[in-house]
């Protein structure tokens, strides 16, 4: 579209002198050179599309975006880089149409992957009547990826508030069933202990299991109620060892041979302890029960500038792909007797400490490394200054 100051220089022009004609094209460079300035400064990717669906203008947003060579991008297809929509034809569209892809998210993956806010607006000059299109980009990853988590929160309280309020009903008949054994171990004492020993076994054994499952109940409801870690600093390999030495009765059982690698030099952790061996317990536990017929589980760790992590490999069967997006959902499990809250508790202890789980399926097993923010990278307070003494000047 013609600016009013355009109007009037190509009427004024036969009328110009050479100076003149020079000064005003000089403002016109200038003008443009300060529209491009601004333009490449947005984060905002802004492109100018002609009838054809070509690339007349491109700014560093959209080439940032998109992973165009800015150089090169000029006179480009654009479905070469966003192939989700039929730009040859989207001139030929009415109003209507218009309407609706005006705004749009895509999803890309290349420079990486990213979700996309997409704004259409048809653009006609008026000098020769030629379309064409003007196209910003926002990148809303980061939103997307906020309300993903928000809503995945959300639904993690819930289950958790249900799964602990089915442990505390469960509770309650139990405490009952220890008040009646207490009762029947009464009664035992007046019989004569011929008829009363073969009784207090089976009380016994009915007494063992009572004690078991409230211990069960306990752990279970630690595991989920959601607290603040109580933080220290720890070696993430002692920590891997005592949960070793937990579940060394089973691992020796299932006839698993773990294998630790050294760690010299690994950066302490700033870890909730009793935290990190429950999220270190469920994956080892599903590692080991994984390999039915034995197998090695391997145990290293990484560093990384702000992390540090235990990785778990093991030699099972792997993960299969369709259950890959399924893993921290709560209830889903392949195991038969399993409850499927052990990787999800597992990702909410690793989220509260502000690490990250990442899961690789292999093709002669699955590796799960549990990252934590190392004590050496975490923000520190400065100690302030000691006040001087009166009558004394400060350093």
């Amino acid at each position: 579209m013609k600016s009013a100051f355009w109007n009037k220089l190509i009427e004024r022009l036969d009328r110009l002198d050479p100076g003149s004609v020079q000064a005003q094209f000089l403002r016109l460079a200038s003008e443009r050179g300060l529209l491009e300035t601004i333009f490449h400064a947005l984060r905002e990717g802004i492109l100018v599309l002609d009838a054809e669906g070509r690339i007349v203008y491109v700014n560093r947003g959209a080439c940032r975006l998109l992973g165009m060579d800015e150089a090169g991008a000029t006179g480009q297809p654009m479905k070469r880089y966003v192939p989700e929509i039929e730009w040859e034809s989207l001139l030929r569209l009415d109003e209507k149409e218009w309407a609706r892809l005006a705004s749009r998210e895509i999803e890309i993956s290349y420079p990486e992957h990213r979700f996309l806010a997409l704004y259409l607006a048809p653009l006609e000059n008026p000098t020769d009547g030629r379309t064409g299109v003007v196209m910003i980009l926002r990148d809303v990853t980061q939103e997307r990826d906020h309300e993903a988590e928000l809503v995945e929160s959300e639904r993690l309280n819930a289950i958790l508030m249900l799964a602990a309020g089915v442990a505390h009903e469960i509770g309650n008949p139990l405490n009952s069933l220890a008040i009646h054994l207490q009762l029947i171990d009464r009664e035992l004492r007046t019989l004569p202990d011929a008829d009363s020993v073969p009784l207090r076994e089976l009380l016994d054994v009915a007494r063992g299991e009572i004690q078991r499952l409230d211990q069960i109940l306990s752990q279970f409801l630690k595991a989920i109620r959601p607290s603040l870690p109580n933080f220290e600093r720890r070696a993430l390999p002692e920590l891997v060892a005592e949960t070793l030495e937990t579940l060394a009765a089973e691992i020796h059982d299932r006839k698993v041979v773990v294998e630790v690698d050294p760690a010299d030099d690994l950066p302490t952790a700033w870890v909730d302890a009793g935290q990190v061996k429950q999220a270190f317990f469920n994956v080892i536990r599903n590692a080991i029960q994984a390999m039915a017929g034995g197998g090695v589980l391997r145990i290293s760790f990484a560093v990384e500038d702000r992390l540090v992590g235990a990785v778990f490999q093991d030699t099972g069967p792997g993960i299969p792909p369709g259950q890959m997006g399924e893993l921290f959902e709560p209830f889903r499990t392949t195991k038969a007797n399993g409850h499927g809250m052990g990787l999800m508790i597992v990702q909410r202890i690793v989220r509260d400490h502000g690490g990250n789980v990442l899961v690789d399926s292999l093709p002669n097993g699955a590796r799960i490394q549990l990252n934590f923010p190392r004590d050496d990278q975490r923000i520190r307070l400065l100690t302030p200054p000691k006040a001087a003494e009166p009558g004394k000047d400060a350093p």
